[in-house]
């Protein structure tokens, strides 16, 4: 698993990487800063700040090895906080580098609360940078040739879906991106800069990466509306008077009196 990291660390500085993180900084940005709380965690990629537009008071890096920027050094399966205590938590590609994905996803689900956000970026099998992969490692078996990825497990975009369902969330967004073709070289990406607009309109699920926000929901649970909503409403109510010509007979002997008439 280290080997993975740094192999990805060092894979991020080549044109790809770099094409694929600025996508990935660009949707992040967007989705991270609507969404309110007070504490959000990223786990994993310190080569991307997920969370410099939140505005959170509390946000944290977490990292499974010592990494510049990092608060927190820590198992993803086993996150140290407790049960409903996060607002957000952002997933840049630590499912496809985590031992066992399925814990990982459920521990971000224990320490989400309710109506918490979880963000997550992933490698897109079913793209031109999956195929190229799934290439190079056939070649890669019969002693030839190098990976163009440094992990060889991706989660697709649909079994994630289905992963976050069994767990209780409910996807808002999802989208794909970086639609260029799988190439080494910075002039080649620029070249072929046009099939990011044309893969965005005619083969939109083919992307290199996808990118999704999703909502933990607790069925059974009522969210209240703020209190001095109902204060207000109460107050501008109209109020009605019983009995008022009774009312208005008292306040007459009440005046009568004063001025000393029976």
């Amino acid at each position: 698993m280290n080997d993975q990291i740094i192999g990805l660390h060092d894979w991020f500085q080549t044109p790809p990487g770099r094409y694929m993180l600025a996508w990935e900084r660009a949707q992040l940005d967007l989705a991270v800063a609507d969404i309110f709380g007070f504490h959000a965690l990223q786990l994993g990629l310190p080569e991307l700040d997920a969370l410099a537009a939140n505005r959170m008071p509390h946000r944290w890096l977490a990292t499974q090895v010592a990494a510049p920027g990092a608060a927190i050094v820590t198992d993803f399966s086993a996150l140290p906080f407790p049960a409903n205590s996060l607002d957000l938590v952002v997933l840049p590609h630590s499912l496809e580098l985590a031992p066992d994905p399925h814990t990982t996803l459920r521990e971000v689900e224990r320490v989400l609360v309710p109506e918490g956000r979880v963000v997550i970026c992933g490698l897109n099998p079913v793209s031109l940078w999956g195929l190229r992969q799934r290439r190079a490692h056939l070649y890669h078996r019969f002693g030839f040739g190098k990976m163009f990825l440094p992990q060889d497990e991706f989660i697709g975009y649909w079994r994630l879906r289905d992963w976050l369902r069994l767990l209780g969330f409910e996807v808002e967004v999802g989208r794909f991106g970086c639609y260029r073709p799988s190439l080494s070289s910075e002039k080649w990406l620029q070249r072929f800069a046009w099939m990011d607009r044309a893969g965005d309109r005619w083969w939109p699920i083919l992307g290199a990466v996808y990118f999704l926000v999703a909502v933990k929901r607790v069925h059974g649970m009522t969210l209240l509306s703020p209190a001095w909503k109902a204060s207000r409403a109460l107050a501008s109510a109209p109020a009605s008077v019983a009995n008022g010509a009774t009312l208005v007979r008292a306040e007459a002997l009440n005046d009568n009196k004063m001025r000393g008439v029976d």
